[in-house]
């Protein structure tokens, strides 16, 4: 039975339907900061507690206050978030509020300077209220920590909600936030947004500034936005891109390049959309329930007169790769701990342990092999994508799963070895480093929500973005909202 969670008798309705024309009415002054963060707020004391999804929070006081500040800048000076109430995930520096990763030595390191992201967010007039709670260090698909406590599923609290932007993906779900940023290094932007029936968009690699991370070209990881539409999705995108001079990749797609991507993709009468169909990137073991929403979205493309094809991506040795590179990434925050943390491992958990001595037992041959597989990826998938113009697959190879455990350590009889190989349909397309979104796109038999995951071509983000937005105008199952709100 589904562990429902109990709406409050006094939580009001929010007052924004979409966060695109909320903050289009903060910006004209038709709406006041002050009542949007009042209606936010009343929101959060109902539903948080039984959620745990923002963590961090400032007072209802301090929070009315800013408001009432915001409130009082002239219409002509305000930015495109003037006045939204914002909490960046919990690996996000922002002045004045602690950045605890998840980790108990770190609950008390207060921030001096915002980091990239929130420069920019701030900058639009985003008014930080907290942070979204997060896995330790963002390792695992579940947001749990020894700091906060475990996010739950906003449509059966006794699952998961994902992760590493949980807590992201469950205030959006909830209507506590009406806009969330997270991370993605092997589906942690994609992976919550599937499990709570919102969007996770991956941007490809250097679109948005560099943040956290290791390596150059060996780089995984990337921050990215999300919310409850596509539409809403590519308005941040179009406020937190943009170029990074610190980054030897950056990419520079302009702010109106996004705004383009608010508008769904439009199917020319001589050119039809193609779409390559792969339901388990060839070998990989999916749920039963999950594939039969894959190939329900297959139809839906089909319906629209879209070319479709069962096809499997080249991403031969994608896993390997993804393993030993996410490792060496880890390397250098066990060493990091080592120097900073004394007793470090007392502190943390056993996944987080195992991952940073794999990093730190990396020779130098298969450091070089990754980066060698890498990039014949990417030749390859480059050359596939000729020939398509998106490819369908899962967000997520299970739907949402019992908080009892940890990690998922079997699909369809099938067990897994680490708990990080249930995660493999998110991570192998993480090598290849293309712009990837994870759209609602189901539900399963007991009412669990299912996403599926769009990639789009090198460094076509907007592309991407309006053949997602084209599938949610068609489906539209954003719509579905857990019962209690």
């Amino acid at each position: 039975m589904n562990k429902e969670p109990e709406k409050g008798t006094n939580t009001p309705e929010p007052i924004w339907s979409d966060a695109y024309t909320i903050c289009q009415n903060l910006q004209e002054g038709s709406v006041s900061s002050e009542k949007l963060m009042e209606n936010i707020y009343e929101r959060i004391e109902s539903i948080n507690p039984q959620i745990n999804a923002i963590v961090n929070l400032l007072s209802k006081e301090e929070a009315l206050a800013l408001a009432k500040d915001s409130d009082k800048v002239s219409i002509s000076e305000r930015g495109p978030l003037h006045g939204l109430p914002m909490a960046p995930k919990d690996a996000v520096a922002v002045k004045g509020f602690p950045t605890t990763l998840g980790y108990k030595p770190f609950a008390d390191k207060i921030e001096t300077d915002d980091d990239q992201l929130a420069k920019r967010l701030r900058k639009a007039g985003a008014i930080f209220i907290g942070h979204t709670n997060m896995p330790e260090f963002g390792l695992g698909s579940n947001t749990f920590n020894s700091v906060f406590g475990t996010t739950c599923n906003p449509y059966d609290l006794s699952k998961s909600a994902g992760g590493s932007s949980g807590g992201s993906a469950a205030a959006l779900a909830t209507d506590m936030l009406p806009l969330a940023d997270g991370s993605d290094m092997g589906g942690s932007l994609r992976n919550p947004a599937s499990f709570c029936n919102v969007v996770g968009f991956r941007p490809s690699i250097g679109r948005m500034p560099k943040g956290l991370g290791a390596a150059w070209y060996g780089r995984l990881s990337t921050t990215g936005p999300m919310a409850k539409t596509v539409k809403d999705t590519a308005f941040l995108m179009s406020i937190i891109s943009g170029e990074d001079r610190t980054d030897p990749l950056t990419l520079t797609d302009s702010e109106e390049d996004f705004l383009q991507a608010m508008i769904p993709y439009k199917i020319k009468s001589h050119n039809q959309l193609r779409v390559a169909i792969s339901p388990c990137l060839g070998t990989l073991p999916v749920d039963s329930q999950v594939l039969e929403i894959i190939k329900s979205a297959g139809d839906t493309f089909k319906g629209i007169d879209a070319q479709i094809t069962y096809i499997d991506p080249p991403l031969e040795g994608a896993m390997e790769s993804f393993q030993i590179q996410r490792a060496v990434g880890l390397r250098g925050l066990g060493k990091m701990l080592d120097q900073s943390v004394k007793d470090w491992k007392k502190y943390a958990k056993d996944s987080t342990k195992w991952n940073i001595e794999k990093g730190l037992s990396l020779t130098i041959e298969e450091m070089i092999r990754a980066e060698i597989i890498r990039t014949n990826i990417y030749s390859s998938i480059s050359t596939f994508f000729e020939d398509y113009d998106v490819l369908l697959l899962p967000s997520a190879q299970v739907p949402p799963f019992d908080l009892s455990n940890e990690w998922v350590k079997e699909i369809e009889g099938e067990k897994q070895k680490t708990y990080i190989d249930w995660m493999s349909v998110c991570c192998m397309i993480s090598v290849t480093g293309l712009p990837a979104i994870s759209v609602p796109g189901g539900f399963t038999n007991e009412g669990l929500p299912v996403g599926i995951q769009l990639v789009g071509k090198p460094r076509g983000d907007v592309e991407l973005l309006k053949i997602a937005h084209l599938f949610e105008s068609i489906t539209n199952f954003y719509k579905i909202k857990p019962q209690f709100i």
